[in-house]
C-alpha cells in the first residue's frame, strides 16, 4: 500500500505536556511522521499576557508550518484556553488545526451519565472557563465544577506519579474532595500533564467516574478526520518523530524520556523562534 500523504503532523506545546498527546497520536497513527515543538524557553505561557500568547502560539505556528505539515494540534492547554483558533490564524487556513478543548469536551458530554461534570486543571487554563464554555454551549443543562490543580504539575515533572505513593496521593485528595462530594461521573482532565497521574487521579475518584483525557481525546479526532480525508498513511513503515525545544535539550531529554516511556537522547534539536 502506497502512502496516501506523506507529509507529517505538527505539534506544539509551551513545554512537556503536550508530549502526551503526541505519543497517544503515535499509538493511533504509527504510520505518521510527527513533528514537535515545545516552547521549553518561554514556558509557563500561562503567566503571560494575551497579546503574548498569542504572539507566541503564532511563531509556534509558523515555525511547524516550514515542514510542510499536513495538520497541527495546539497541545498547550493556555493557548487553547486564552484564544481561539480563528484569531490565531483567520477563517480560512490551508490545513486543519485542531485545539485541545473542543474534542474533549465533547467526550465528557457523550459519557455522562448523571450531567455532572468536574474538570482540572492548571491555575490560568480554569480561570479562562474555557472547558466550561464548550460543555454549555453542547449541553446548557449539564453540572459543571472545576478547579486548578497547580502542583500535579510539579509531581509529573518531578515523576512522583505512581497510584501508590502518598505525596501524590495525600495532594489528589486535597485538590479532588469537591468533585467527590458533588457527585460527578466525568472528570476532565484539562492539562496535558495530568494523563501521568492517572493511576493517582482514578484511585482518590474510585471506579465509578471517567475520566477523559485532552489530548487522548483530540488525537482521536485527528486521526478519524486524516481517515475520513483519505489522508492518513498505513502503518506499515516505522515513522519519524523529530523534537525541536526553545531551551537546553538536556533537561528535556530527561523528562521526555519519562513522558513517552522512550528514549530520545540525541533526537532533540534546539532552535530559536524569534
Amino acid at each position: 500500500m502506497c502512502k496516501l500523504d506523506a507529509r507529517p503532523i505538527g505539534v506544539f506545546d509551551s513545554g512537556l505536556g503536550g508530549l502526551t498527546t503526541l505519543k497517544k497520536l503515535n499509538e493511533l497513527m504509527p504510520g505518521e511522521d510527527i513533528i514537535y515543538l515545545g516552547d521549553t524557553g518561554r514556558v509557563p505561557y500561562g503567566s503571560r499576557s494575551r497579546d503574548t500568547i498569542i504572539r507566541y502560539a503564532r511563531q509556534d505556528a509558523a515555525f511547524l508550518s516550514g515542514f510542510d505539515i499536513k495538520a497541527m494540534v495546539i497541545a498547550c492547554n493556555t493557548v487553547c484556553s486564552s484564544v481561539s483558533v480563528t484569531e490565531l490564524f483567520g477563517q480560512s487556513r490551508e490545513i486543519p488545526v485542531y485545539e485541545v478543548v473542543s474534542a474533549p469536551a465533547a467526550a465528557a458530554a457523550r459519557i455522562t451519565k448523571n450531567g455532572k461534570i468536574g474538570v482540572i486543571g492548571t491555575t490560568a487554563t480554569i480561570r479562562s472557563g474555557a472547558y466550561e464554555t464548550a460543555l454549555k454551549s453542547i449541553s446548557p443543562g449539564l453540572y459543571v465544577i472545576s478547579a486548578a490543580c497547580p502542583l500535579f504539575v510539579p509531581l509529573v515533572e518531578n515523576g512522583v506519579t505512581s497510584g501508590d505513593d502518598i505525596a501524590a496521593l495525600s495532594i489528589a485528595e486535597r485538590y479532588l474532595a469537591d468533585f467527590r462530594r458533588s457527585g460527578v461521573d466525568t472528570l476532565l482532565l484539562g492539562c496535558t500533564h495530568y494523563p501521568l497521574l492517572i493511576g493517582v487521579i482514578s484511585r482518590v475518584m474510585g471506579p465509578g467516574v471517567t475520566l477523559v483525557d485532552s489530548g487522548a481525546e483530540t488525537a482521536k479526532l485527528v486521526a478519524e478526520n486524516l481517515a475520513s480525508a483519505k489522508k492518513l498513511n498505513p502503518g506499515n513503515n516505522p515513522s519519524a518523530i523529530k523534537y525541536f525545544v526553545t531551551d537546553s535539550i538536556d533537561g528535556f531529554e530527561v523528562l521526555a524520556s519519562r513522558f513517552l516511556d522512550s528514549d530520545i537522547y540525541g533526537k532533540v534539536e534546539q532552535v530559536t523562534l524569534d
